[in-house]
């Protein structure tokens, strides 16, 4: 029986096929965000991003696919017609949010915090099966504080309100080429402000060491410290565990922080793909 695991963020989607344990393949399409697709939009690029890179003769029966506002069973119920459609054979299909991708991942079935730190962010407390509690999540425009689209806002802002000293200005400038205009007709204009937010974050991995980037990431993610994990109890119970590509690049500040706030800090995973593997198919 094969089956078929997806971990969709804002910006892209991660496939794993597992065949047998002998026959997997990984591969990856743009991400599937409810609020920017809707059904035919999204069997589209099924069809025509996903379909081409599997095996032709893949016959999968199980799908489990996890994915960015799929906290909405509106959201649910429009992807889940979308992999019926375009997998007519599957007799299971399970369509869960991001927020239990990064639970079962990081925690598998014991009791612990997640936190995603990706395109954007939130922290849940899971009991070893279902998601207990977690923290108000209110999007990019007015939340999302430690993510990549809020860490690439900052950049922006110290960018166009001039703060970068003449050194950091010359080397952002170098690297994007582009203007305040192009800036300002990209976040408010034009669609997936956030995804284009969050490219600014590879600016600061980039140019570690200096004082203002250190300062631009530090107040990031203890905003998300403070005003996520703060709020749950359990965050001193358990241990806390962290998964996207933003904690995985500044891990050495989340270490530092956990050690500040007094958290067991657990594991930190560049992606959750490696923790649903093992949870559905291991």
């Amino acid at each position: 029986m094969a089956i078929l695991l997806a971990d969709s963020g804002a910006t892209k989607c991660e496939w794993f096929l597992a065949e047998s344990k002998e026959s997997t393949k990984t591969v990856f399409t743009q991400g599937i965000s409810p609020y920017f697709f809707n059904e035919e939009k999204t069997v589209a690029l099924l069809q025509q991003e996903l379909l081409p890179q599997l095996p032709k003769s893949a016959a999968i029966e199980e799908i489990h696919y996890y994915g960015t506002g799929m906290r909405n069973p509106v959201n649910v119920e429009m992807v889940r017609k979308s992999l019926a459609t375009v997998f007519e054979k599957a007799g299971t299909i399970e369509v869960s949010d991001d927020m239990l991708a990064a639970a079962r991942a990081l925690n598998g079935h014991k009791e612990g915090l997640a936190c995603n730190l990706g395109t954007g962010s939130f922290a849940v407390y899971y009991d070893g099966n279902t998601i207990a509690k977690q923290a108000p999540g209110i999007g990019y425009i007015l939340g999302d504080e430690g993510s990549g689209a809020y860490l690439g806002k900052k950049v922006l802002q110290y960018y166009l309100y001039n703060t970068f000293d003449e050194e950091l200005r010359y080397k952002f400038e170098t690297r994007y080429n582009t203007t305040p205009v192009e800036i300002l007709e990209n976040v408010y204009r034009k669609p997936l402000a956030n995804r284009y937010m969050a490219t600014f974050c590879l600016f600061l991995s980039e140019n570690r060491g200096h004082y203002m980037v250190e300062n631009i990431i530090e107040d990031g993610l203890n905003d998300f410290f403070f005003t996520h994990l703060c709020k749950l109890s359990e965050s001193w119970k358990n241990p806390i565990h962290f998964v996207g590509g933003v904690a995985f690049a500044f891990h050495d500040i989340i270490s530092d922080l956990c050690h500040s706030y007094e958290f067991d800090q657990g594991k930190i995973l560049k992606g959750a793909m490696e923790g649903l593997i093992r949870y559905h198919v291991q």
